[in-house]
């Protein structure tokens, strides 16, 4: 499979024999059709993707609808379309991670059966078994063609503005109180909190791939604005694996972009700018302490050490729990009451890998390293064989959320299993199929 062809190549198709005044007309109207698709499948992933930090925000949270719902109820029947309206090719890379996915679903059904939890497990398990395959075909799907990914591009360069906005605003009019609002479940709004720091860090990321990409200063000082106000913005909710998402995203996914393109000396450059301007600020920090006042992110880092958080806690737990139900695992939702927690999912291991180990014992901790580890070997092996742009995007998409599966949600989060689709989707190709096109189409090559 040539390099063109994950560039996005568009063939045309001779008019078929007898086909007379209006055929190319229809053609148009039906590739407006697949056009429009796509884009809306795209919208519809990215809406859904972070719609608990949509949500937030007051002018989405006075909708009449829940746009979570909205967004998974019309997800699924655009992909059955953009299913029947492309051509896939599947690269045998992902084999290893589908399998892994595969056994760890699996597994963790088997594991179930001997749970001593009730309230966890009924809810954990479906959303492990019924949604999170389709929620990794959908990233797959939407990441693998091309104007499904500009629209999810586009959907999260608009949304990291529109919720640190949102964030400001609340603090600025005292509606939001961090760590609990007035009258709420305070839990609830750390994760909204949370989740805006993720939006807000793949804007970020996305902000830096688009300066890089730019032809001229008037959009490059335009997009490093973009990625400085996203910067600014992920100091306030209060998220510290989200900066530190955001340095990582706005550092690497540029370089991927740079790199990609056979630029290896610009995309080792641009790291060094990153982190020289990751110094610099840190510097001012610690040179005037009182500059973080207001900022609920830096505070975190300056009055709180790691250990002042309950993760380091839960992950001993997790390992301490893990060696001692060996081989087999304490079972799917288990280790809150064996750990003495009882039933409360909010303290569950806090890490990925060690909640497998924890709850599926060997089967299962081999399982995750199989489908997330086999993840990884998927862009690393199409890397010269993919348009430069695309690797570039799904590493900003991805990133933040996966980074935040090892400190925090559990095996049955949704996002976390959309983005590792995300990250598969660089071993899928869609192309439109040939008798969907208009004769007068020409190949050409693209890198959203």
């Amino acid at each position: 499979m040539t390099a063109a062809v994950d560039a996005g190549v568009r063939g045309g198709s001779a008019t078929p024999a007898g086909s007379r005044g209006s055929a190319p007309g229809l053609a148009r109207a039906i590739r407006i059709d697949t056009a429009a698709i796509a884009s809306a499948a795209g919208l519809a992933a990215a809406v859904l993707q972070f719609a608990g930090a949509l949500k937030g925000a007051p002018l989405v949270a006075a909708l009449p609808f829940d746009i979570t719902v909205l967004s998974l109820l019309s997800l699924g029947p655009l992909l059955v379309l953009l299913g029947l309206t492309r051509r896939w090719w599947v690269h045998p890379l992902l084999a290893p991670a589908l399998a892994g996915a595969g056994l760890l679903w699996l597994w963790l059904v088997v594991a179930g059966t001997w749970s001593v939890s009730h309230d966890i497990l009924s809810a954990k398990l479906p959303e492990v078994v019924l949604l999170a395959p389709p929620m990794l075909l959908a990233g797959a799907m939407a990441g693998a063609d091309a104007g499904a990914r500009r629209a999810m591009v586009a959907v999260v360069l608009l949304a990291g503005p529109f919720v640190g906005a949102s964030v400001a605003w609340g603090l600025a009019s005292g509606a939001v109180v961090l760590g609990g609002a007035v009258g709420a479940n305070p839990d609830l709004v750390r994760v909204q909190y949370q989740l805006a720091g993720l939006v807000i860090a793949c804007a970020a990321g996305l902000g830096g791939v688009r300066a890089v990409e730019a032809a001229g200063w008037r959009g490059r000082l335009f997009w490093l604005g973009y990625v400085a106000a996203m910067g600014v913005a992920v100091l306030l909710p209060g998220g510290r694996t989200a900066l530190l998402s955001l340095g990582l995203c706005v550092a690497l996914a540029p370089a991927a972009r740079l790199w990609s393109a056979a630029r290896p000396a610009a995309a080792l450059g641009w790291v060094a700018l990153v982190a020289a301007g990751g110094l610099l600020a840190l510097g001012a920090l610690l040179l005037d302490p009182a500059r973080a006042d207001g900022l609920r992110t830096l505070e975190r880092f300056t009055q709180g050490d790691v250990e002042s958080s309950a993760r380091p806690a839960l992950w001993r737990a997790a390992m301490e729990w893990g060696s001692a139900a060996l081989p087999w695992g304490l079972g799917t939702g288990g280790f809150t009451l064996a750990a003495g927690y009882g039933e409360r999912r909010g303290l569950y291991p806090h890490n990925h890998l060690l909640e497998a180990w924890a709850e599926g014992g060997v089967p299962g901790l081999l399982g995750w390293l199989l489908c997330f580890g086999g993840a990884v070997l998927v862009p690393l092996g199409r890397l010269r064989r993919m348009a430069p742009g695309r690797l570039a995007r799904m590493l900003a998409l991805a990133l933040p959320v996966l980074l935040a599966a090892m400190v925090s949600t559990d095996l049955g989060n949704r996002m976390v299993w959309f983005a590792l689709g995300l990250v598969l989707s660089c071993g899928v190709v869609a192309r439109r199929r040939r008798g969907w096109l208009p004769p007068a189409d020409q190949t050409r090559r693209g890198s959203a």
